[in-house]
């Protein structure tokens, strides 16, 4: 089996969100597509995850990732569209949509939370383009219920903790790992 290929069967994606999607422009000008991330997109995440810097999959992982074995991928690709949600931000490149920016939650237990992260290609984090796909993922999460929806990023991630300030969010630090904190969303 190829490192591509899934191992898990993949939720359908409803048929309202078939073909929900929006192209939303960024600070220069520029346009993106937003839409949910989709099972055709797993060789695209794999991509954009390879081409991160090292800084940028440390932040998005809070570890040293090189490359993304098969079970991650599986984690990753895995949404039903309700407790777990992901949106896709793409761009043409040489005639091929290319995976720039990725927002996502997946629900904490029943209480009503979910956690979430927001990854941008490196060189697209000043373009509001987080902030696009943050309000995606928060009008999402309320949508589905949810009533808190909160993130653990490292304390050296200043682009988040901007992102996080920017759309209301509280920030704390981890009282479990003091190189960490967390920011949170009343929804």
């Amino acid at each position: 089996m190829s490192t591509l290929q899934s191992s898990r069967p993949h939720a359908a994606i409803p048929d309202a969100l078939a073909g929900e999607h929006w192209v939303e422009p960024l600070k220069d000008g520029s346009h993106v597509l937003v839409r949910p991330l989709r099972p055709e997109d797993r060789e695209r995440e794999v991509e954009f995850i390879r081409n991160l810097s090292p800084e940028t999959r440390h932040f998005r992982f809070l570890c040293a990732v090189k490359e993304v074995s098969p079970a991650l991928l599986d984690h990753l690709m895995e949404v039903d569209y309700q407790r777990k949600m992901a949106y896709v931000a793409l761009v043409h490149r040489d005639g091929e949509l290319v995976e720039i920016g990725i927002s996502r939650y997946a629900a904490v237990g029943d209480a009503g939370e979910c956690e979430f992260a927001v990854t941008l290609a490196d060189g697209w984090d000043e373009l509001g383009l987080g902030e696009v796909l943050l309000r995606h993922l928060i009008d999402s999460a309320r949508e589905n219920g949810f009533k808190r929806m909160y993130s653990i990023d490292a304390v050296a991630n200043v682009r988040m903790q901007g992102l996080a300030r920017a759309l209301g969010f509280s920030c704390r630090r981890d009282p479990r790992e003091a190189s960490q904190l967390i920011h949170s969303l009343e929804l």
